[in-house]
């Protein structure tokens, strides 16, 4: 006879299932509570414990925060992954990050050989380079050609309506980072040259490049030319066609060439049409921030700000109108927003290095720093405002420091 009744069964079933439900409130219990200074209460459950552990100031936030501001942060990690022979895609887009209205980004992986299809579309495209080689190649409207190879750290920018191509080089390929300038940019709706061919009758190709027709009709299908693999390109040399003679502004530009501005606890490159010409729509600056530094009080007067973390971890504060403020945690390959000139800060939370991009749909980098807007302000009229004292108005600096 079998030693378990029905009823055993069951009563040792709803034990291991009170067991089991005891020890999820017991390990939420030890984890990240939204309880904080006295307010909230635990949390036993159900919950994602480790997605709060990565939101601690959106759990437990300052009681600074105040209102409503909407989210200014969506990771790649949270994206969709489109996946071909050639590499992957993935995109934040104001679909991602709603309030993202301004810039698109779009980080890309390609294998060596892997091909980026020819194509063109209607938004600039500026890019970072974040891991290994490419070649790049573009025409303008002048028939003038560009050909370079990029490397980590370089940029590139194409400007709207020129047609270029992305083709990884070396032994690993690349990955990089694309921002455009307009948010509702989707990487599937850009005009590509083989969906181009698919669509036009071949006795109107045939006319047009004066072969027979019936050399066309058999052009491979989009959805295997979007990112396809190709053997890896020889020397630079042997891509660069003569012709009407080469772009007047390179479309690519050595961002880590550039002397940074060195502070006390980081440091700091800007680049943007003054010194890279051929960028005329996005701005951006290159900030790292060492552990206890934090990227100062400041607003942009002139674009919203869209960012990218590329390592470490860090808390930004925005300010609003209305006294609405809001904190939010991030690292790397999250993306950051800032509407259009509200107030904010970002601080090196982490034990290594912080480093993120700041872009803007700009042709010219802007801020203005808090510190030095009231160290260059009547000190009776910020002490009327503020009443901290001569000691605060003594520590006021009039020159600009990007990192604290």
């Amino acid at each position: 006879m079998n030693p378990f009744s029905r009823r055993s069964i069951l009563s040792t079933s709803a034990a291991a299932a009170g067991g089991l439900a005891a020890a999820a409130v017991a390990r939420a219990q030890g984890a990240l509570q939204p309880a904080h200074l006295g307010r909230g209460a635990s949390d036993p459950g159900p919950r994602d414990t480790i997605r709060d552990a990565e939101n601690p100031d959106i759990l437990n936030p300052p009681p600074t925060d105040q209102g409503t501001l909407p989210n200014l942060r969506f990771s790649f990690a949270d994206s969709h992954m489109r996946q071909t022979d050639g590499g992957w895609t993935r995109q934040v887009t104001q679909r991602e990050l709603g309030i993202s209205t301004t810039i698109a980004g779009v980080n890309m992986r390609l294998k060596p050989g892997g091909t980026r299809e020819l194509h063109w579309h209607k938004e600039g495209e500026w890019s970072y380079m974040l891991y290994g080689s490419a070649r790049i190649t573009a025409v303008d409207q002048n028939g003038r050609n560009f050909v370079d190879d990029v490397h980590e750290g370089d940029l590139w920018y194409f400007p709207s309506g020129v047609p270029h191509s992305i083709q990884g080089l070396g032994s690993d390929g690349c990955e990089f980072l694309l921002v455009f300038d307009d948010g509702s940019f989707n990487e599937e709706s850009t005009f590509l040259l083989n969906d181009w061919f698919t669509h036009i009758p071949p006795e109107v190709l045939g006319k047009n490049f004066g072969v027979p027709a019936s050399m066309f009709g058999h052009t491979p299908p989009e959805e295997q030319r979007y990112i396809f693999p190709l053997p890896v390109p020889g020397p630079l040399s042997a891509d660069r066609i003569s012709g009407n003679g080469a772009v007047p502004e390179s479309f690519s530009y050595r961002m880590l060439q550039q002397a940074p501005q060195k502070l006390p606890h980081g440091q700091v490159r800007i680049v943007d049409s003054t010194n890279f010409k051929a960028s005329k729509t996005i701005s951006a600056a290159l900030v790292e921030i060492e552990p206890g530094g934090m990227r100062e009080l400041h607003w942009h007067p002139n674009a919203a700000e869209w960012q990218y973390y590329l390592s470490g971890e860090g808390r930004m504060g925005v300010f609003a109108s209305g006294g609405n403020a809001r904190t939010f945690d991030f690292r790397a390959g999250d993306v950051g927003y800032v509407p259009f000139a509200m107030g904010h800060y970002i601080e090196n939370t982490g034990n290594q290095t912080l480093k993120f991009l700041e872009m803007f749909r700009s042709p010219t980098f802007q801020d203005i720093s808090l510190n030095q807007w009231l160290a260059l302000t009547p000190p009776a009229l910020v002490q009327g405002h503020l009443q901290l004292g001569d000691q605060f108005t003594a520590a006021l600096d009039k020159s600009k420091r990007p990192v604290v």
